[in-house]
């Protein structure tokens, strides 16, 4: 194994000087602690990790700054979480989702980095919602585990090669299951599944915005409505990781079911048990479901 990048006393001091994160004592502080047996992973967030897991196997150790149940876009780092990221072999994470990783990232300027968005270039951050797209990431991340840790990049490419077939195969399975349906409009929570929409065909009408905080307009809210009535929509779909008030409002004023779709930014108590690909085909039966496909 390569020696690792130690972040000095002076570094951390700096580090938190300039703002990389705050102190939550309420947050895990997990991710400092490096596994001295195996090549040592820091992943951004859920999916980051996912890609990790399944192409480093048991050669690695990977750690999520996003604990389960967290909602991504709310993280802040702790000191430990800082200095575990600083102190990794190789970090993926996705610039412009979170900007406590950014800032850590900038400062901590690791030797073995793999950034998802210079390889998705889109203003949509959810990339991972297309498989396809998701199967893009994994490769770069399978040459960053082989240049860092080159005895075992021959596993690495296996294990590429494993969860690629298994992306390509969600992938047509998303496709020749949304093919037929009465409907392809879609309202959901927030504004997180572009990526789905185009990939899939799907019309997709969010309540809020690219965060799941924001507000809508009562304007907005109107246009929903009508837009629910002319197309004859029966399912208004929340989140797992956000409220889901808006949601159940809307569809409680107008008559509808509501239903779930997972961004899948991360795992929960509900999930814990599953994984990128068990979410992703729930969301393919609810879609199916809601727009009574064939």
């Amino acid at each position: 194994m390569n020696a690792r990048r130690l972040i000095s006393g002076t570094a951390v001091a700096a580090a938190t000087a300039l703002g990389l994160g705050t102190l939550s004592a309420c947050s895990s502080d997990s991710a400092a602690a490096a596994n001295t047996d195996k090549f040592d992973v820091v992943a951004s967030f859920y999916p980051m990790a996912f890609l990790a897991e399944q192409i480093g196997g048991d050669h690695v150790h990977v750690t999520s700054l996003t604990q389960p149940g967290q909602e991504p876009h709310d993280l802040e780092l702790t000191f430990q979480q800082t200095a575990a990221l600083a102190d990794a072999d190789v970090v993926v994470f996705e610039s412009g989702l979170q900007p406590a990783v950014d800032d850590a990232v900038a400062q901590s300027d690791p030797e073995h980095v793999v950034d998802a968005a210079d390889v998705t270039e889109g203003g949509d951050p959810h990339f991972w919602l297309d498989p396809t797209r998701l199967s893009d990431v994994a490769a770069s991340v399978e040459q960053e585990l082989s240049a860092a840790d080159p005895g075992n990049a021959a596993a690495y490419a296996d294990n590429l090669a494993t969860l690629q077939d298994d992306l390509a195969r969600l992938d047509e399975e998303f496709r020749t299951g949304l093919a037929s349906c009465a409907r392809d409009t879609v309202v959901v929570s927030h504004d997180a599944f572009g990526y789905l929409g185009s990939r899939y065909g799907l019309d997709l009408h969010p309540i809020n915005g690219l965060s799941p905080d924001a507000e809508p307009s009562p304007a907005h809210l109107a246009e929903l409505a009508d837009l629910i009535a002319s197309v004859g929509i029966t399912t208004v779909f929340s989140e797992n990781l956000a409220s889901p008030e808006l949601a159940d409002s809307l569809a409680a004023d107008l008559g509808l079911t509501t239903g779930v779709l997972d961004p899948v930014e991360g795992l929960s108590d509900a999930t814990a048990d599953e994984d990128y690909l068990s979410l992703m085909r729930g969301n393919l039966a609810a879609l199916q479901k809601a727009n009574d496909c064939t």
